[in-house]
């Protein structure tokens, strides 16, 4: 075997590994976190979508696969998303739960009577106290953290990929709840690719 696809596979078994492990102690240490999150998902009339750099990025895959099952869903900051309202969810996803965007736009959420669930390693942050226990705590490393003891991957990569697959672990829960069957989901795939 090659020396570098060796080195790329025991990457992706650490990466894995990690992701595994992650995951395993977000179900072990908050049973219900994220139940109360796809309650309020499928309580709330709108679900607004926030989050920066990859984190963003993550969380935009789970409001295409809510949109999928017939929610309405928005992702901040896009030119069509409207002002947020009481009874609406502001879903985010921040490592530090500090990021400064992310925390004004949740306090301006809870301010308009809508809820805030957060996604973070952080659940004492800013960003954790305005979710009121809608949070979602990934044991990972920020993107400030270089310590290599939470993770050894780069930055808060282990967190964006917890946040993909929390995110599509919520849809699937939700889609269980639901009476639609495949079929009923495609049509709302895209169609203008």
């Amino acid at each position: 075997m090659d020396v570098k696809e060796a080195g790329v596979g025991r990457s992706l078994g650490l990466v894995a590994d990690e992701l595994s492990g992650a995951i395993d102690r977000v179900a072990a240490e908050d049973p219900t976190a994220l139940d109360r999150v796809a309650d309020l998902v499928a309580e709330s009339p709108r679900v607004f979508v926030l989050g920066a750099g990859r984190s963003g990025l993550a969380l935009r895959m789970t409001a295409m696969r809510l949109m999928h099952l017939g929610l309405t869903v928005h992702v901040v900051g896009e030119a069509t998303t409207p002002a947020i309202a009481a009874g609406d969810l502001l879903l985010t996803a921040s490592g530090s739960g500090t990021t400064a965007g992310i925390v004004r736009a949740a306090s301006t959420a809870v301010e308009a009577g809508a809820r805030v669930a957060a996604i973070t390693t952080d659940g004492s942050s800013p960003l954790g106290r305005l979710a009121n226990g809608a949070g979602v705590v990934v044991p990972a490393a920020d993107k400030l953290d270089r310590s290599g003891r939470a993770s050894a991957q780069y930055a808060g990569s282990l967190f964006e990929q917890a946040v993909v697959v929390i995110g599509d672990a919520l849809f699937h829960a939700l889609w269980s709840r639901s009476d639609q069957d495949a079929d009923a989901l495609w049509p709302r795939h895209a169609n203008l690719e």
